[in-house]
């Protein structure tokens, strides 16, 4: 009798165990690995062959090689440095421009995630050159010389209609000469900035600013900018309280 009862809550545990491990399988299938995997809108040049790579956040890009370079061919929306802590999601606008340490936001602090997958997010000078490294292994913030690279192999005065995203999906109306053919996708994910005292989030629609790791001075970084309505890419100094996209290089 003693060992028929041993038989069956011995069943019993191996039937719930068994069903615990069903469910979770079930879940895990269910379940993206990244809610903002796959969610992107972007328009990517159908005629060129992307690769990818991940963040430490386990978010999924396409990226791009254009000449000698790779780079990301989607902004970056990681929430963690490399080791894996936090990098603060700031979205109080006085906290922001009073900041000295690391911090991203969203674009008007939205939790669309088709927004986030398909612009990124913005982040201050402090995250980008944080010790404890915002780029995945194998990856790093573009320094001015590299960004040059780039525009260069693209010709220079027209490279920012080489690296825009075509239409006005996401661009305002006037995209002037967009062809993307380098395959970068730039999207004008606007920035955040101090540079009204009101850490306040603008022109997303116009402007693609991007950082680069190469300062002007202590306090100033020298960046690369697209805009709507010109083919050329520029080249503008902001401060380090400032919000822009970033995009990464491969080692």
């Amino acid at each position: 009798m003693l060992m028929n009862k041993e038989r069956f809550f011995l069943v019993m545990i191996m039937a719930l165990f068994l069903s615990l491990m069903i469910n979770s399988c079930n879940k895990d299938d269910d379940e993206p690995d990244n809610l903002f995997n796959g969610k992107t809108t972007a328009v990517f040049n159908p005629d060129l062959t992307y690769g990818t790579m991940t963040d430490q956040d386990g978010n999924e890009y396409k990226t791009i090689t254009i000449g000698t370079q790779t780079w990301m061919a989607e902004n970056l929306r990681t929430t963690k440095y490399r080791d894996g802590s936090e990098i603060p999601n700031v979205t109080d606008n006085t906290e922001w421009i009073e900041l000295a340490t690391g911090a991203c936001c969203n674009y008007n602090n939205t939790t669309s995630a088709d927004t986030i997958a398909t612009y990124g997010r913005l982040y201050n000078w402090y995250a980008v050159t944080d010790s404890r490294n915002i780029a995945p292994e194998g990856w790093h913030l573009p320094t001015e010389s590299e960004w040059w690279i780039l525009l260069n192999y693209l010709d220079g005065s027209v490279a920012g209609s080489k690296m825009k995203e075509t239409g006005t999906k996401h661009w305002i109306t006037t995209n002037t000469g967009a062809t993307n053919e380098s395959g970068f996708t730039a999207l004008p994910s606007g920035n955040r900035s101090d540079f009204r005292g009101l850490g306040e989030c603008f022109a997303i629609g116009q402007h693609a600013t991007y950082w680069s790791s190469t300062p002007i001075d202590p306090e100033h970084y020298l960046l690369p900018k697209l805009f709507h309505e010109q083919e050329r890419i520029g080249q503008t100094g902001f401060i380090n309280t400032s919000g822009f996209a970033v995009r990464l290089v491969k080692d």
